[in-house]
């Protein structure tokens, strides 16, 4: 089987891939502290308890694929995969990995590994061109072009920031559950938060993915707009221009890519 880490700002998430089907997944807070020592109990914690797996740590893990945004983390993964899963083949997306998506932007090396990871799962299971939205702490929008080019993206607040911005900045605000109101007309403080959370972002959402379609393709209804990340449902529906949700798109990115760097012969 197949382990694949995609580490985020707030959360990391696990896929455990048998061949091409994705059978377990965890989702974890990312914690910069966290030590190599640490990482393998929770390891083996998560995946002692599937019944495909074995009680010993890497029982059943025929290779190891991680992604991450936060260098620290990669950093003590690094050391997991050295320590306690040595005899395993493993990818740690970074240069020099092998990913077969062309990056068309100033500075490729400013690029997060997760967004080409992305960019390649987007191309594999829809064609250019395409749009990838990941709703994480930040919001971004990854541009692909028909040939598979990663061509750059927008960055925005995630939802979770504005609304803990909101909180801080307003004297007469709090944090509040994120959550559809009744209507878009708020009947109190809450209700009007939550309206302009959902109703903005998805605006946003729209308005930022329509014209990067305009500019991608001479038909912006050729462009295949995918959402992911775990804030991704909040938006779903009020979101018109989004065609599909993809929630594991980085897991199945980062199962390509060790497909095209680890011989499996």
């Amino acid at each position: 089987m197949l382990l694949t880490i995609d580490v985020g700002n707030t959360h990391t998430v696990l896929g455990l891939f048998d061949a091409e089907e994705i059978v377990e997944h965890w989702r974890i807070s990312t914690d910069s502290r966290r030590t190599a020592d640490e990482w393998a109990v929770l390891l083996q914690g998560l995946m002692g308890m599937h019944p495909l797996l074995g009680m010993e740590l890497g029982d059943g893990i025929d290779g190891i694929a991680i992604c991450s945004t936060v260098p620290a983390v990669l950093h003590e993964l690094r050391e997991v995969t050295r320590r306690y899963y040595g005899d395993v083949p493993s990818v740690l997306v970074e240069p020099g990995i092998k990913t077969g998506v062309p990056i068309l932007v100033d500075h490729p090396k400013e690029v997060g590994s997760d967004r080409i990871v992305n960019s390649l799962a987007a191309m594999h299971l829809y064609n250019g061109p395409c749009i990838v939205v990941d709703f994480g702490t930040a919001t971004t929008f990854d541009a692909v072009s028909v040939r598979g080019e990663y061509m750059g993206g927008a960055i925005a607040p995630g939802i979770e920031i504005s609304v803990d911005a909101l909180g801080v900045r307003g004297a007469q605000l709090r944090k509040i559950e994120l959550a559809r109101p009744r209507s878009v007309i708020g009947k109190n403080t809450i209700e009007a938060m939550q309206s302009g959370i959902l109703y903005g972002f998805a605006g946003q959402v729209d308005g930022v993915a329509e014209r990067m379609a305009r500019e991608l393709a001479d038909d912006p209804d050729d462009v295949t707009v995918i959402a992911t990340g775990g804030l991704a449902p909040l938006v779903l529906g009020e979101a018109s221009i989004i065609d599909v949700h993809e929630p594991w798109l980085t897991l199945i990115g980062l199962r390509l890519v060790y497909e095209r760097n680890v011989s499996t012969s």
